[in-house]
């Protein structure tokens, strides 16, 4: 049975928007109409709208998420890309974390710079942010 697109989301927990989004980029097809020009989406709709999500909560690219669909929507299809695809995505999780790992130490290093209260004068952590010393 067809849904309207404020059922998918709250079905799906997506936004409105971002449906309507991922039919812009072409992820999700376009959905057939009612007689009132409402989008109607089917199961089909829904299945590939939480594949996409997934996808996404696994900080997945846009072009990731299209590579993916592309081989999710040809069963048949051998899925050796799928793997470099994902060896190439866990890399660059990896590097991520390290980013973020020197950036959290960057931020404890900074955060030392104001151990008590006092005037946002006299605060080390503005003072330090303003002569981008903590860059050094």
């Amino acid at each position: 049975m067809p849904i309207k697109i404020g059922e998918l989301a709250k079905r799906t927990g997506a936004t409105v928007e971002t449906i309507r989004y991922y039919e812009k980029e072409q992820l999700l097809p376009a959905p057939s109409r009612s007689a009132g020009n409402y989008r109607l989406y089917s199961e089909t709709h829904m299945a590939r709208l939480q594949f996409i999500l997934h996808c996404r909560t696994l900080d997945m690219t846009l072009d990731e998420v299209r590579t993916l669909l592309q081989y999710w929507d040809e069963p048949d299809r051998e899925c050796g890309d799928v793997n470099n695809l994902l060896d190439e995505h866990i890399h660059a999780v990896e590097i991520r974390m390290k980013e973020l790992t020197q950036l959290k130490q960057h931020l404890i290093a900074l955060r030392q710079k104001c151990i008590n209260e006092a005037s946002a004068e006299s605060c080390g952590i503005l003072n330090s942010l303003a002569d981008n010393s903590c860059h050094k």
